[in-house]
């Protein structure tokens, strides 16, 4: 297969996006390996199937946008549902930050990437329906029902 990217623009992208994208697969699959799974098969297709790219945002984008369909196709996948859970082995923080993370964690997923991309990696309302193809109604609803249901959880837990 032939290169898409020469070796320093994938060495610069990855040194750039790849925690942005093992964040969002965390996110959305909740297991270390199997985000590392995605994190690595995203790269690759950035290496040798990427679109011409505008600019470095873009090229962001379109490397979330990958990993957002890598994670859906691997929880439809018939080994995802044949694998127990592991243990939770996420790094440890300040309790305050387990417990928004843990509340993060538990959202449903329609609520969950939307606020992971918006306040873990900064991506505007507009930025987020492109990544998740959605509209920006949509993406701002998500956002509002999200906040509310995190609001909740937090308040209990104080």
């Amino acid at each position: 297969m032939k290169q898409t990217v020469s070796a320093d623009e994938f060495e610069t992208a990855y040194d750039a996006y790849s925690g942005a994208v093992y964040r969002l697969a965390m996110v959305y699959l909740g297991q270390p390996a199997d985000a590392e799974d995605v994190t690595q098969e995203a790269f690759l297709r950035l290496l040798y199937r990427a679109p011409g790219f505008a600019d470095e945002d873009h090229k962001k984008r379109w490397l979330l946008r990958v990993a957002c369909n890598l994670c859906r196709d691997q929880l439809r996948g018939f080994w995802r549902k044949q694998v127990s859970e592991l243990e939770d082995t996420l790094p440890t923080a300040p309790t305050e930050e387990q417990q928004a993370l843990a509340a993060v964690m538990a959202l449903p997923e329609q609520y969950r990437l939307p606020i992971h991309l918006h306040y873990y990696e900064g991506y505007s309302v507009a930025e987020i329906a492109e990544i998740l193809k959605l509209g920006q109604s949509a993406v701002k609803m998500r956002l509002k029902r999200g906040r509310e249901m995190l609001k909740l959880e937090l308040e209990g837990s104080l």
